[in-house]
C-alpha cells in the first residue's frame, strides 16, 4: 500500500464524518478538483482502504434495546472446523461484529436483541447450538458512552 498523502488524509477524514459527501464537497475540503477527488476516492476504494459506506442506525429506534458483548470459546476438539463455525457466526444477523481475540476466550461478539428474553433465546437456542461452541460469557451494555468513531489516521511520514 502506498503511503497516504495529505489529500488522501483530508478525503478520508471527510468521508468518515460524512460518507455521503459529494465530490464537489470533497474538492472544497481538499482544495482539489472534483474529478481529482473522484479518482483518489476510487483508488482508495480499489486499494481496500475504504471498505464501504453505510448509514449508522440507532438500535433502540428499531426496537433493538439490548446490546451485549459475548465472549465465545470454541471446543478444542472442533478447532479443525473453525472456518465453518466462523461462517455460521457471519450469517447471524444479531451478531454485528466478531473479532478473534487473545486471552481466555477465542472470539468477542457484539450482539443485539429486542429484549433480554430474545437475547437469552438467541444464546441458548441458536449460538450455543453451533457445533464447536464450548462456552459463552455475556456482558450486557448498560449505556453507550462513545459510539463508533472515525479511525485516527496515522501521521504522515
Amino acid at each position: 500500500m502506498e503511503k497516504l498523502d495529505r489529500y488522501d488524509r483530508i478525503l478520508l477524514t471527510t468521508l468518515q464524518k460524512n460518507g455521503r459527501a459529494s465530490n464537489v464537497e470533497l474538492s472544497e475540503q481538499a482544495s482539489l478538483s472534483a474529478p481529482q477527488c473522484y479518482r483518489r476516492v476510487r483508488r482508495l476504494e480499489i486499494d481496500g482502504i475504504i471498505r464501504g459506506y453505510s448509514a449508522q442506525l440507532l438500535p433502540s429506534s428499531l426496537g433493538l434495546d439490548v446490546v451485549a458483548f459475548v465472549s465465545l470459546t470454541i471446543d478444542r476438539e472442533q478447532f479443525k472446523n473453525v472456518r465453518e463455525l466462523e461462517k455460521v457466526i457471519r450469517d447471524f444477523p444479531e451478531i454485528l461484529e466478531c473479532y478473534t481475540i487473545s486471552g481466555d476466550f477465542d472470539y468477542l461478539l457484539k450482539v443485539v436483541a429486542t429484549d433480554l428474553r430474545a437475547f437469552s433465546a438467541f444464546l441458548t437456542d441458536r449460538l450455543m447450538q453451533v457445533p464447536g461452541v464450548a462456552r459463552l460469557r455475556s456482558m450486557i451494555c448498560l449505556e453507550e458512552v462513545k459510539p463508533a468513531s472515525p479511525l485516527p489516521l496515522p501521521p504522515s511520514a
